[in-house]
């Protein structure tokens, strides 16, 4: 990771709202598309590790591969709500701030 305080940056900005989201889209989305069912399992570990890792750097490396997998590169199904886009978005933004 080049950029630590870009990444930083972006987690201030994202996390709260990710942590508020990507429950509610996973009930409400969660039995039409099944694998948002992993998304929130992924950011919670991703959660998890970046809270572990106070002001060090964590290493979500793994997390957003399998992130990008599921995903298919955070591209968002035709038939979601503007929150599911959302978590998509900014799930994308923290993917590239952290390769950057």
């Amino acid at each position: 990771m080049a950029d630590k305080q870009r990444f930083d940056d972006v987690i201030a900005k994202h996390f709260k709202t990710l942590g508020q989201y990507v429950p509610i889209v996973a009930k409400v989305h969660g039995k039409s598309h099944p694998e948002f069912h992993d998304v929130h399992a992924v950011f919670n570990a991703l959660a998890e590790k970046t809270d572990k890792a106070g002001s060090e750097t964590p290493d979500l490396n793994e997390e957003f591969a399998k992130l990008r997998e599921i995903t298919n590169n955070y591209t968002v199904p035709d038939d979601v709500c503007e929150s599911y886009e959302a978590v998509y978005n900014m799930l994308y933004e923290l993917d590239q701030a952290y390769r950057a």
